[in-house]
């Protein structure tokens, strides 16, 4: 069910109080930035709780999904981690000595770098992993519940294209 654009959320409000105030300035990117902030915030605090409910936090959760995302034998390097996560050398050692303690991955010797390591996710990881994506994924349908595939599909083409642009590649 799409939103007629009759509802008036709380950006449509303050929109409506800069054009006001300020009608010399062009406000149209606070309609839509000002919302995806607001969805972002929503989404984290469903993020949050759906990861929760397996006893991961979000960085954890994105280590384990780079590693099980990886396919068999789900292993990747601490480099490639830190890639996938964005995150200082630093960071990364903490994070696995953290999931590791849980038994959620293991590090083992890289048979092809005699300095480097491996790291894999366990059978408990890809357990906890699986059930937690399908919790998030419960939640973030919940969100787009109000808009037609061909709305959703619209709005992920439309935000893809910012993405890319901010990303340097536009």
């Amino acid at each position: 069910m799409s939103n007629s654009g009759n509802e008036r959320d709380e950006v449509a409000v303050l929109v409506a109080a800069w054009r006001r105030e300020r009608p010399d300035l062009d406000i149209a990117p606070l309609e839509v930035l000002s919302r995806i902030t607001r969805v972002s915030r929503q989404l984290d605090i469903a993020r949050r709780a759906a990861f929760a409910e397996h006893g991961l936090e979000i960085w954890g959760f994105d280590v384990l999904a780079a590693l099980r995302r990886a396919g068999k034998p789900y292993q990747l390097t601490p480099g490639e981690l830190i890639h996938e996560n964005l995150v200082t050398s630093g960071t990364i050692t903490n994070r696995l000595d953290r999931l590791e303690s849980e038994g959620l991955l293991t590090r083992h010797p890289d048979p092809y770098d005699g300095r480097g390591i491996r790291v894999e996710i366990t059978a408990q990881g890809i357990q906890v992993i699986d059930a937690a994506l399908e919790s998030l994924l419960l939640r973030e349908r919940e969100f787009l519940r109000s808009l037609s595939t061909n709305e959703q599909r619209g709005l992920a083409h439309s935000l893809s294209t910012i993405l890319y642009a901010l990303e340097g590649n536009g």
